[in-house]
């Protein structure tokens, strides 16, 4: 593949640090010079989404609001995480939206990991994953959500809350990589 030298300007519909890593690194691998702006925005679903259609429509919600606030940009993107239980397990995993100046959709997602047992409980019970993580592991100053994520917790590093959102832009911006395919 080739890098595309002219430059791109992206709204990201999140001020998160390590969903912006990640939208900004998987950019990169297709072009040269990415200009991602955070912008706040509203996802229009629950704090913690608990299954795949309730985060996709987070995720276009988020992208379509802040490619709305940032006119010149040629996407918006929105990233959300959700929960899906599966086979009697939870599994935590990321969806991105990637909206481009004409309204079409590319969505993808990233691999999942399964969440243990006194997680799941919390979070059938009503409580949302960020604080659930930031109580278990002390986390006064909300640093994990900001940078190696639940996932990062649970592999020790190996896959973290970046590469589980460059994994899900990556595969979102197939659409627009190979337009003629769709």
């Amino acid at each position: 593949m080739n890098i595309i030298e002219s430059p791109i300007i992206l709204a990201v519909g999140t001020q998160n640090k390590a969903k912006l890593q990640a939208v900004e690194t998987a950019f990169h691998k297709v072009y040269a010079q990415v200009q991602a702006s955070g912008l706040e925005v509203e996802s229009g679903i629950s704090d913690q989404p608990m299954n795949d259609e309730e985060s996709i429509k987070g995720a276009i919600n988020r992208a379509q609001s802040a490619l709305a606030q940032l006119s010149t940009a040629q996407y918006g993107i929105g990233l959300e995480g959700n929960v899906v239980t599966i086979s009697d397990r939870m599994f935590l995993h990321g969806w991105v939206a990637i909206i481009n100046q004409v309204g079409e959709i590319g969505l993808g997602h990233s691999s999942g990991i399964e969440l243990p047992l006194s997680i799941r409980q919390a979070l059938e019970s009503g409580a949302e994953l960020g604080p659930v993580l930031q109580e278990m592991l002390d986390d006064t100053e909300n640093e994990i959500r900001h940078t190696i994520g639940t996932n990062g917790i649970l592999t020790d590093g190996l896959y973290t809350r970046v590469d589980e959102f460059v994994d899900a832009t990556t595969v979102a911006l197939a659409k627009f990589l190979k337009p003629e395919l769709y």
